[in-house]
């Protein structure tokens, strides 16, 4: 059995408003197939097609306010309601309390501790880690989540090599702005089929992409319709390696933001839960997912349950 969490950071299940929607507006023909021809939106919900099943995550879990990446996030990860643990909403980088929850188990740790093989795929360049040891930058969610379970972050030479994913997906950012001018870099369709074929070698592989987050503050239109447009060509290259029948893709997010962007804030939307797999393990993994907390014991309990 595998599984791969593709993160979306900062995606709700908005409006039609084209005005104010990047999903309303933006050419994806891949996602629209898999959602038998309807677009990423709450009128969508909840939705049954030949690979895929898509419903609706609680991101508010019964707290007031706005929510947050660091608690939204450790709550996916630990499965554990953390904004109603600490009382609010916090982020973007774990403050001590929600720290001590990542620490104390996550997804990762649980799933070394009963033998199964979890990975993380996003890499990092020397400049990320000299600024984490330097105290100049803290970890986000997601990779203290990572190496709190004793996994390595993966590295320039891991991308290099074939063994990891840029954040952004096709590693232009790493030649553009990183300054690795000799970076692979892949198309879409490219980065997808990598994502898949390397998440595949895992029990359990993690992926987090937090551009549409940053897009969603932007309130730039025509970015994030650039950005939902390449993810669309990133999905193609996904579905056309991943095996239905051995395991699941979970697309889902902390809280929503960039289907919104008549707003530089975050949204109580809720997120979307985008299933992509075989109707028998989708069924199973759906029956109990109501809001973020949910996710995480479902992934447990899958993988623990059922083997190929």
């Amino acid at each position: 059995m595998k599984f791969l969490f593709f993160f979306l950071d900062g995606i709700g299940l908005g409006s039609p408003d084209p005005a104010k929607n990047p999903f309303a507006r933006a050419n994806m023909p891949v996602l629209q197939n898999l959602l038998a021809g309807k677009r990423l939106l709450a009128s969508a919900i909840p939705l049954e097609s030949r690979r895929a099943s898509l419903l609706a995550l609680d991101a508010c879990l019964g707290v007031e306010g706005m929510p947050q990446s660091a608690t939204g996030q450790a709550t996916l990860l630990t499965g554990q309601n953390i904004p109603a643990a600490i009382g609010y909403h916090y982020g973007p980088k774990p403050n001590p309390q929600v720290a001590e929850f990542l620490r104390n188990g996550n997804l990762f740790s649980t799933l070394r501790k009963v033998g199964k093989r979890p990975a993380f795929l996003n890499a990092y360049p020397a400049r990320y880690f000299q600024a984490i040891e330097s105290g100049l930058r803290l970890y986000s969610a997601i990779p203290l989540a990572a190496t709190s379970a004793g996994i390595a972050l993966k590295t320039a030479d891991d991308l290099a090599n074939g063994e990891a994913i840029s954040a952004d997906l096709t590693s232009e950012g790493w030649r553009d702005h990183l300054g690795f001018q000799d970076a692979l870099v892949l198309s879409p369709f490219q980065a997808g089929t990598r994502l898949g074929n390397i998440a595949q070698r895992y029990d359990f592989a993690f992926f987090e992409y937090w551009l549409s987050d940053y897009a969603g503050h932007r309130q730039k239109m025509d970015q994030a319709m650039y950005l939902l447009e390449t993810l669309d060509g990133v999905l193609e290259g996904l579905l056309d390696v991943w095996k239905d029948d051995e395991g699941l893709i979970l697309f889902t997010s902390d809280h929503g933001n960039l289907e919104d962007l008549s707003t530089r804030r975050h949204t109580q939307n809720p997120v979307p839960a985008l299933l992509v797999g075989a109707p028998e393990l989708r069924h199973i993994f759906c029956a109990s997912l109501k809001n973020l907390a949910d996710v995480a014991p479902s992934i447990i309990d899958l993988l623990l349950e059922k083997s190929f």
